[in-house]
C-alpha cells in the first residue's frame, strides 16, 4: 500500500501544480482585465489595450493550457491507471 502511494506521489504533485497554477492564472487574468477596463475608462485606451492583451494571455495559459490541456489529460491518465 505504501509503495503504491509513493509511486503515485509524483503524479499527484503534478496534478496539484497544474490545478493550482490554472486557478492562480485565472485569478490573475480576471484582475488584469479589470485593470484594463478601468484604464480605458480613465482615458488611456492604448495602455488599456495592452492590459487587455496581457489578461488574455493569462487566460490562455491558465484555464486552457494548464487546466484543459495538462490537468484534464493527466487526471484522465491517472484515473485509467488506478482503474
Amino acid at each position: 500500500m505504501t509503495s503504491t502511494i509513493l509511486g503515485l506521489l509524483p503524479e499527484l504533485v503534478e496534478l496539484l501544480f497544474f490545478g493550482l497554477g490554472s486557478v492562480l492564472l485565472t485569478g490573475v487574468g480576471v484582475y488584469v482585465e479589470e485593470i484594463a477596463l478601468a484604464t480605458v475608462q480613465a482615458g488611456k485606451p492604448e495602455l488599456g489595450a495592452w492590459f487587455a492583451v496581457m489578461g488574455a494571455m493569462a487566460f490562455y495559459f491558465g484555464p486552457y493550457l494548464m487546466g484543459y490541456r495538462e490537468f484534464r489529460t493527466r487526471l484522465g491518465a491517472l484515473r485509467r491507471d488506478l482503474a
